[in-house]
Parts: structure tokens; C-alpha cells; sequence
């Protein structure tokens, strides 16, 4: 896949949306039970058409190039690698419905470390994508576990779900966490008891 930048404030207005996407969101407005030719609705699938592109722009890229520059000239810095509280928004694939949430991302370098926002960039990448958060978890662990190959990696998501917030058992203010570990964080307690507690769990 081609690296793209991300589609920037105000310029999604300008992406065309075929006939046939206006044409089944048209459909859906009207089998929900509303009439897309009223004032209000008229421009919706465009909108709606465009907005979709926005959401699921993390297609377009591969999140791994972000962590194909690397440095090694820390200064002899040998421990945990820590960015946490990262937020980031994407899209159940069930549903179709908002997933909210933060994201903590830790490595224990070998002997090269990446830029701190590069980790929130292969965060983004995958979230913005139809998902399921346990994918999203072990895709972002994965990607970093392969092209930095680091002693450990260690990433915890929590989040909410629309699809369960807003419809069917209709929970709100309930988070799902989950967690990948992997290298040291995996296979010594103490290590990941470190990692764990610098996230805050």
C-alpha cells in the first residue's frame, strides 16, 4: 500500500463520491424511515459519502512506514520506551458504529529507538479502518514487534463502543480494555509489572 497524507481540515469537502454511494445511502435514509429529498437531507449522502472516505482513510497507507526511521543515538538510554493516554477513534466492523478511546504504547529498545509521534501514527493507521479492538490491539503490537525489533512490546487499549452504548443492550459508560505483550513484557512478570504500572494499570 502507498503511504498518503492524511486528509486535512477542511479539504474532504473536495473529494468526489460516486453515484452508486449516494445512491445507497439515499436508500438507507429512506429505509430508516425519512425522505432524502427533504431540504435538510439533501446534500446528507455526499456528506455521509465523504465522511465514510475520512473515517476509513487508514486503508490507504501502511502504518509501518512510519517506524522505518529510526535513531541511535540515545545517549546509552536502555529502558522502556512509553507513550500513553493516545487517543484515537475508529470504527466497529459489525456495526459500523464508533469505537472511542486511548491507547498506551511501550517498547524496550535494542538499539535504536523511533520518533514518540510515530507510535500514535501506526495507532491511527490501523484505527482508521473497520475494526474490532482486539485486531486493532495485536495489529499495532505486531507492526511495532516486527520493524523495530525491539526486546518488548507492550500496548494496552481501553475504549467504548457505540454499538453497545447506543443500541442493543444500550450500556452506556462502560470501557473494554485489552492488551498485547510481547518479548520481555510477555515472558518476565517483573517486566511487564513495570510496564503495567507506568501505564497506570
Amino acid at each position: 500500500m502507498a503511504q498518503i497524507d492524511l486528509i486535512p481540515d477542511g479539504e474532504s469537502t473536495k473529494i468526489p463520491v460516486p453515484q452508486d454511494v449516494t445512491d445507497a445511502i439515499r436508500t438507507l435514509i429512506r429505509w430508516a424511515g425519512d425522505d432524502p429529498d427533504r431540504e435538510g437531507l439533501l446534500d446528507t449522502p455526499k456528506r455521509v459519502g465523504r465522511a465514510w472516505k475520512e473515517y476509513c482513510q487508514g486503508y490507504d497507507e501502511d502504518p509501518s512506514i512510519h517506524l522505518s526511521r529510526t535513531f541511535a543515538e540515545v545517549g546509552g538510554y536502555d529502558d522502556v520506551v512509553l507513550l500513553k493516554d493516545i487517543p484515537f477513534q475508529s470504527h466497529c466492523e459489525h456495526h459500523m458504529a464508533p469505537i472511542i478511546g486511548k491507547a498506551a504504547i511501550a517498547y524496550l529498545p535494542t538499539d535504536r529507538v523511533v520518533g514518540i509521534s510515530k507510535l500514535a501514527r501506526v495507532l491511527q493507521g490501523f484505527a482508521r479502518r473497520l475494526q474490532v479492538q482486539e485486531r486493532l490491539t495485536a495489529q499495532v503490537a505486531d507492526c511495532i514487534w516486527d520493524h523495530l525489533r525491539p526486546q518488548g512490546v507492550a500496548v494496552v487499549i481501553e475504549a467504548s463502543h457505540a454499538c453497545m452504548s447506543a443500541r442493543g443492550v444500550r450500556t452506556p459508560g462502560v470501557a473494554m480494555t485489552t492488551s498485547r505483550m510481547m518479548g520481555v513484557f510477555r515472558d518476565d512478570e517483573r517486566s511487564r509489572r513495570e510496564v503495567l504500572a507506568l501505564m497506570g494499570y
